[in-house]
Order: C-alpha cells, then sequence, then structure tokens
C-alpha cells in the first residue's frame, strides 16, 4: 500500500515537479497540493494523508501553525517541513509543533523521501546541513526565548497576528476565519495586551521576530 501525501508549498510551480517526481515512484503519491495552510487543514480533514509535507512560510496560516492544527485533527498524520529557512529558531519551533522531520528545500529528491520513510517507520528526520540546530538542541540552547510566542498566545491569536502582520484588515480577516469583525478587533486588543505592545508597527516587527511572517 503507498503511502499518501498531502503537499504544502505557495509556489505552483514547484507542485508540478513535486508530482512529476513522485509519479516516478509506486510506494509513494500525492494525494493533493495546497498554497497555502487554511487549504491544507481542510484537506487533511478530507483525506487523512498518512504524511503532510509542510513548507513553513506560507501565506495567512504559516507551517508552524498549520502543523499544530493538522496533528489536532489527525494525530496519526506524520508532518515533514520542508523549507528553505535553516535558521535554529524556525527549525526548532516546526518541530515542537509536531512535525516530524525536516529537510531544506536545497536537498535532493532522494533526501526528501529518505524523510518520509524515515518518519513513516516513527523516526525523527532532519537534514545533515542542519547539524548545528541539531547541537543547539541537544545543549538546550535558546529554550526559553524560542517558547515566547508559544506559551503566551493561543494558536487562533498567533494566526490573527500573522495575519494583521500581513496587511489584512479586520473585516478580511472575519471574512478568511468566518468570524465577525468584533471578534478580530478582541483578538487584537488581547494580542496588544499580553505582548505589552502599543502600536501596528510594534506588532508587526514581533510578528516577523517571532517567525509568523517574513513580509
Amino acid at each position: 500500500m503507498s503511502i499518501g501525501i498531502l503537499f504544502v508549498d505557495d509556489h505552483e510551480v514547484f507542485h508540478d515537479c513535486i508530482r512529476h517526481l513522485f509519479n516516478t515512484r509506486e510506494d509513494m503519491r500525492i494525494l493533493a497540493v495546497a498554497n497555502n495552510g487554511q487549504t491544507a487543514l481542510r484537506l487533511t480533514r478530507e483525506l487523512l494523508p498518512d504524511v503532510v509535507v509542510m513548507d513553513v512560510r506560507l501565506p495567512t496560516l504559516n507551517g508552524i501553525e498549520a502543523t499544530r492544527q493538522i496533528l489536532q485533527i489527525h494525530p496519526r498524520c506524520r508532518v515533514v517541513g520542508l523549507s528553505g529557512c535553516a535558521d535554529r529558531q524556525t527549525v526548532v519551533e516546526m518541530l515542537r509543533a509536531g512535525a516530524r522531520g525536516y529537510v531544506v528545500k536545497d536537498a535532493a529528491f532522494t533526501e526528501l523521501v529518505q524523510a518520509i520513510e524515515t518518519v513513516m517507520t516513527g523516526k525523527r528526520y532532519l537534514s545533515p546541513a542542519l547539524t548545528s540546530v541539531v547541537v543547539d538542541l541537544v545543549l538546550g540552547m535558546g529554550k526559553e526565548e524560542d517558547l515566547q510566542a508559544e506559551s503566551v498566545l493561543t494558536c487562533r491569536e498567533r494566526q490573527v497576528l500573522q495575519m494583521v502582520a500581513e496587511g489584512m484588515t479586520s473585516r478580511q480577516i472575519a471574512e478568511s476565519l468566518c468570524v465577525s469583525p468584533k471578534t478580530v478587533e478582541t483578538h487584537r486588543t488581547r494580542l496588544m495586551k499580553k505582548l505589552n505592545l502599543t502600536s501596528l508597527a510594534d506588532l508587526v516587527k514581533y510578528a516577523v521576530r517571532e517567525g509568523l511572517t517574513t513580509l
């Protein structure tokens, strides 16, 4: 039985390349592709993939938040991060969100296959290019600061924070989340209070610093 994969990346050209590469294999198949975190959540509910290959930098709902919510929807799913971001904070946050593997985008396709095979056995996989990150993890470096946004904000607040930082209005956010604009404003007020921030500019800076958006 082949491994069913949901591939999530916001570059459409990359979708075609990945489909072509996986079509050459009999043991793995692409069930669907998504170009944002929200679509990934919907497709996870519908398809229950064995593995989700997840980009980290996604619009509206980034890969870290999407990973957390996907594993709440489908706990048996394995998530493999696939990103051009190899900094310690991004990798650590992705792993803490529940990803079982992390592959850098400039790696060969065979490495992605190896990562999928590894996580399907219940083990973890990190690209060899992430050696320094592994060392930091072993030494426990940066543990407290990496947890700051995760421990202070709820999942919905982090999602609203990302959308605000990306320039969406309260009405646009409300439509995307299927809530009222008043609810969005409440989330924004709580965000400012929790983070002790006084302006939209400070909120955007915080979101960038925490890796919720790159802008």
